[in-house]
């Protein structure tokens, strides 16, 4: 690199985000991840030997995962190249495959290929890396918010070992808000600065985990201040909330945070808990969730979860299905809310699940299935003849509506595949059944 070029990158690194000018040269630098990257670490380790294999770095934003790929490039002596899979395609892929190739070969140096948003690669990019990954010409490291179970081609998550990242913890941030507050280099070290610590505090909690927001609120906070007559800039509380605003949700509709979210939500409504379901409705609807997907699930876990332990909570699921149907939100959500409440406090019970499984299984074991003459349809004329109909008891001539008859398959007779709880409604439904097994009762 000539002086003027040095130039050039030295002053593009000063009109950098703070948060990419703080990034860590060294892994010394990093903050955070110590289950992978303290001394010992299977990852340390093979970066510090300069012995790594394809991997998948995988976490929420800010958690160092770019910072990680740039530390390793600082440290090995492979050749290292930068895709970003939302700009690139197939063509870059075999171009920077074919350097590869040829500076393996010729210099004997292998190329470690960085690749940003990997899960954002569909099948035909991911599968034209295979083949290099596979024979060694390429060492992979990609990023990834997205869970690469579900992202990432099978074969070539085979091939790589995956890390996972971590949210950063109040104190992992409070160092690096630290540092840079103190760096003259890099950070904002040459602003006289006097920051309260509630200030601080709330940047770090507002933060959420994210080293990114976190620094780009603080350079926010101190470059938008002017000095006071002392010259030093006071960042306040005030100041630090209109820096940072509001908490950016995590989530996102097709990924992880989405199905982490739902997951809680049903299981909120499951455990009973109806502050929790509907902190998580809240948090559903604040990231612009489609409501009618909120209400299928209400809906679905109104069957599923409490069942035949109080019915009527089927009828509000669907009252509230159709209001949001009929309505739309914002005022959805007040309906939505009382089926989430309906449902986290009603009593629970999944005897309808088992049933429905074990009748499921009985049909698929059976061998004939045959149902009984008496039970089969006998509106066409011969159905007589046939015996279809004959000798059947009509329940509403008898007592009680009840009539003791055969309607389980010769093969299935004795079975019972709905087994009522002692809860809620199901307990008369037990009672109910109970009466209709007991032998020699009247009818």
């Amino acid at each position: 690199m000539n002086l003027f070029d040095y130039g050039q990158e030295r002053e593009k690194e000063k009109k950098a985000p703070l948060a990419a000018r703080m990034r860590p040269r060294t892994l010394d630098e990093m903050v955070g991840q110590s289950h992978i990257l303290n001394p010992g670490k299977l990852l340390r380790r093979a970066i510090e030997a300069d012995q790594l294999t394809s991997l998948i770095l995988f976490g929420p934003p800010g958690t160092g995962k770019t910072t990680l790929a740039k530390v390793i490039a600082n440290t090995t002596e492979s050749h290292f190249e930068q895709l970003n899979a939302v700009t690139s395609g197939v063509g870059d892929i075999r171009r920077l495959t074919g350097e590869a190739k040829d500076t393996l070969s010729m210099y004997d140096r292998r190329t470690l290929l960085f690749i940003d948003e990997i899960h954002r690669f569909n099948k035909s990019q991911q599968d034209a890396l295979l083949p290099f990954v596979e024979d060694g010409t390429i060492i992979l490291i990609g990023a990834t918010t997205e869970n690469p179970s579900f992202e990432v081609n099978a074969a070539l998550l085979s091939r790589s070992r995956v890390f996972q990242l971590h949210l950063l913890t109040e104190n992992e941030l409070k160092t690096l808000a630290e540092r840079a507050l103190a760096d003259e280099e890099r950070g904002l070290g040459h602003y006289q600065t006097k920051m309260d610590e509630e200030a601080l505090n709330h940047l770090i909690r507002m933060a959420g985990g994210d080293a990114r927001n976190l620094l780009n609120a603080l350079e926010l906070a101190v470059t938008t201040t002017l000095p006071q007559e002392d010259g030093f800039r006071h960042i306040t509380l005030e100041v630090a909330e209109e820096s940072i605003q509001q908490k950016v949700i995590r989530y996102d509709k097709g990924g992880d945070n989405h199905y982490d979210t739902i997951s809680a939500f049903i299981k909120s409504m499951r455990g009973s808990d109806p502050d929790a379901a509907l902190y998580y409705l809240a948090k559903m609807i604040h990231a612009g969730e489609d409501p009618r997907f909120i209400a299928r699930r209400i809906f679905i876990h109104a069957a599923e979860d409490v069942g035949m332990a109080d019915p009527r909570a089927l009828l509000i699921a669907s009252a509230a299905a159709q209001a949001v149907e009929h309505i739309g939100l914002p005022e959805a959500q007040i309906p939505l809310a009382e089926a989430v409440i309906y449902i986290a406090t009603a009593p629970k019970s999944n005897a309808v699940i088992k049933g429905i499984s074990q009748a499921m299984q009985a049909v698929k074991n059976e061998s004939r299935g045959e149902i009984p003459p008496h039970l089969k349809d006998a509106h066409f004329k011969g159905a007589t003849k046939q015996g279809r109909g004959t000798g059947y008891r009509f329940p509403h001539d008898y007592p009680r509506g009840y009539v003791e008859q055969q309607y389980l398959p010769d093969e299935h007779i004795g079975k019972a595949f709905y087994h009522p709880t002692d809860i809620g409604y199901e307990r008369k439904l037990k009672e109910f059944i109970r009466w209709v097994k007991q032998p020699n009762k009247e009818h």
